[in-house]
């Protein structure tokens, strides 16, 4: 019987006409149930191939994978051009994004990124991993979700191999009651609103402002004090900073819903900030004798702590970039929230430059009644910025983080009626408490320190030649003032005793750096010329960068030079540079006799090459960067986003397009065959049917077909 059953129904699944190919071989000793289940399975794939197709259209959306239609980047990028396109617009379908599971697994591999030390890709990602992920999203959409959980978790780090279920209760109170780093699920919730308000608040900053933003670093704000605050006299420079340390939270959400509306983004962000974090009081350790620590293996999961050289270069962080804003459980959202409420002070500011500003026709700059366009070059010594009754009054004003600094071209007074408003703004916006000595009026002569640089006048005199009349050529000399932005040396020093590589003012003396003391002279030359390359690239506006590079390479070079003579009992400097060169790129030993040569061991490839230190001479450093700053300066994706919103408009295609028929760039042929192009387009943008558009429906567009036809055949005869 069963026989005959599998030869009958293998007939019939060769007979079919349907399959071109068989889904899978028959077997004839297979038994009747796994039969009866392939021809079942055949029958209603094949024979029933509308239900078939009704069923696939409707995603199971408690399946991970069918809520992945698109890539996670397609769908930032979709929501970075609509912002971009609408600044102006209040956002109130937020959570449509926040609905979007592709931005929660890219959330997700970017939190595993910095958990792990290593990127995940998306086809990388565990079944389980996205279904926890998929419970996390329905939580927050259903308002489930609380912050700072120390338990229970709908999704835990693939590192976390903890059973919390079977902790000890004294294991299950110290989790409770001590200081523990954000759990997992709600760092994947602070990137995904990152994610999605960011775009929609950096369409809507202000340009003054250069801190915690993409593409905005110190060395930009650096050269735009370069290119527009050559012309000013008096400086006011304040520091906020303390809104960095926290708002109240009506403040934060009435300055997040200017723009905002949607409930559930504001309801999730305020919760965020209301939950208390609980923290261990901190305890004072006793000094106890120290032992001899063993080296520490890491895991194959765990990420690399950060080398010594980038650590030591996080050291010198200036003051208006040291401070990072934390809220409650906000997390990376706490920058971005403080630059939210920190656009209201430089949306005024931007209202007191259109205030303040009185041109003056006599003068050489800043003389034009718009104000926003610069006449000449500001920070070209031939242009003498002084004030006077006839000069242009102008202010300026840049914002990095909690500090600002304000340049006024004018008398001293308007210098001091700008302060006194900014005091009652603080006051009234921020109920912030200023008074004159927070925000102190500087004059350029005194030099004006901002981001470990400092900004001061230098008075050149500059031969200028010109023609007088009669073809004569006269050259003269002129008198200038040039803004001078020079890096502080105290500061310098200031971060180099910090970090332990000097004591000393005056005469600054180098300190061995002992923490390299374990390390290979190969390695410690190769972290310190890391340290070097940075501190280079770090001062790269600076016009003292020859000066400062080569004084960093001075301390570092004592350092190490003191390091090895303690390591290798070589008992001075002298005589580490001696044997090991100036740069310290030749070998060290203890005694000698002890090894072969240094050359026949990196011959055979059992040793280390050791590399020399950099910029040991004044002349090996490079010269300062005097590059132009363009005005009306925007980074590098902001200018995408506006050229691709540009091109995308039907507008710039039909200029683009008159243009080349009025230069005769495009034949008729060519010209109708755009038009049927962008009929399509518009069919397929707009739902309506290709062949109603283009037969002819509207009695217009054929006109102007028409007529555009006629003019072409005119122009080419």
């Amino acid at each position: 019987m069963n026989r005959r059953l599998t030869i009958f129904c293998h007939s019939i699944l060769i007979n079919t006409s349907k399959p071109a190919q068989k889904p899978f071989a028959i077997n004839p000793r297979t038994n009747v149930f796994s039969l009866f289940r392939a021809f079942m399975h055949t029958s209603t794939r094949y024979n029933n191939n509308s239900s078939y197709r009704r069923v696939n259209t409707n995603p199971d959306p408690n399946d991970p994978s069918t809520l992945m239609k698109e890539d996670g980047v397609s769908v930032c990028s979709e929501l970075w051009i609509e912002s971009f396109r609408n600044p102006n617009q209040t956002i109130t379908n937020l959570t449509n994004y926040l609905r979007r599971f592709e931005l929660w697994v890219l959330a997700y591999q970017k939190v595993c990124a910095d958990e792990m030390g290593s990127y995940m890709p998306r086809s990388s990602v565990q079944r389980s991993a996205l279904e926890d992920l998929l419970a996390l999203r329905n939580a927050v959409l259903d308002n489930r979700f609380r912050w700072g959980a120390r338990l229970e978790f709908f999704i835990k780090s693939p590192k976390d191999k903890t059973e919390y279920e079977s902790l000890s209760k004294r294991k299950i109170r110290a989790i409770l009651t001590t200081t523990q780093p954000s759990p997992f699920q709600d760092r994947i919730v602070q990137e995904v609103l990152f994610m999605i308000l960011e775009p929609v608040f950096e369409a809507r900053f202000s340009e003054k402002s250069y801190a915690f933003r993409p593409g905005r670093t110190p060395h930009t704000a650096l050269r735009v004090i370069r290119r527009s605050f050559a012309g000013y006299l008096w400086y006011i420079k304040g520091d906020l900073s303390t809104i960095l340390d926290g708002l109240k939270v009506g403040m934060v959400i009435s300055a997040l819903m200017r723009d905002v509306r949607d409930k559930t983004v504001i309801d999730l962000i305020k919760s965020a900030m209301t939950t208390p974090v609980i923290t261990s009081p901190p305890v004072e350790k006793k000094k106890t004798k120290r032992k001899y620590q063993k080296k520490k293996v890491l895991a194959e999961d765990e990420p690399k702590p950060d080398p010594y050289w980038l650590e030591s270069f996080f050291g010198f962080a200036p003051e208006e970039a040291e401070k990072v804003p934390t809220w409650g459980h906000c997390g990376i959202l706490s920058p971005l929230l403080a630059n939210i409420c920190l656009d209201e002070l430089d949306r005024w500011m931007e209202g007191k430059i259109q205030e303040f500003y009185r041109p003056s026709k006599s003068d050489v700059i800043w003389n034009s009644p718009e104000g926003e366009v610069d006449q000449g070059n500001t920070s070209w010594p031939e242009f003498v910025p002084t004030s006077g009754p006839d000069k242009t009054r102008k202010i300026d004003y840049i914002r990095f983080g909690g500090h600002f600094l304000i340049g006024v071209r004018g008398p001293r007074a308007d210098a001091a009626i700008l302060r006194k408003q900014l005091i009652e703004f603080c006051d009234q916006k921020y109920m912030l408490k200023l008074d004159n000595e927070s925000l102190p009026i500087e004059h350029i002569t005194k030099g004006i320190m901002f981001l470990d640089h400092v900004l001061c006048r230098r008075v050149v005199y500059p031969t200028l030649r010109y023609t007088a009349t009669g073809g004569k050529i006269i050259s003269e000399k002129g008198v200038g003032t040039l803004l001078s932005v020079t890096a502080s040396l105290k500061q310098c020093i200031k971060q180099f005793r910090k970090l332990g590589f000097l004591k000393g003012d005056r005469d600054p003396d180098p300190q061995p750096c002992f923490r390299m003391f374990h390390a290979t002279q190969a390695h410690t030359n190769a972290q310190m010329n890391k340290l070097l390359t940075t501190m280079v690239e770090w001062y790269r506006f600076a016009d003292n960068r020859k000066k400062i590079v080569n004084f960093c390479s001075y301390i570092i070079r004592g350092s190490l030079a003191k390091l090895y003579a303690a390591k290798y009992k070589l008992r001075s400097r002298a005589k580490v540079y001696k044997i090991g060169d100036r740069t310290l790129r030749r070998p060290l030993k203890e005694k000698k006799g002890q090894s072969p040569e240094y050359n026949n061991l990196l011959r055979m490839g059992l040793a280390e090459s050791i590399e020399g230190l950099q910029y040991t001479r004044m002349s090996l450093v490079p010269e300062t960067d005097y590059s132009p700053f363009p005005v009306g300066w925007r980074p590098d994706h902001e200018k995408a986003l506006i050229e691709y919103i540009k091109l995308d408009d039907p507008k710039t295609l039909d200029e683009n397009r008159k243009c080349l028929i009025e230069e005769g760039l495009i034949s008729p042929q060519d010209y109708i065959s755009m038009l049927v192009w962008n009929y399509k387009r518009s069919a397929s943008v707009n739902g309506v049917n290709e062949s109603e558009l283009l037969v002819g429906t509207s009695s217009e567009r054929v006109e102007e077909d028409e007529e555009s036809e006629e003019r072409l055949r005119v122009t080419n005869m």
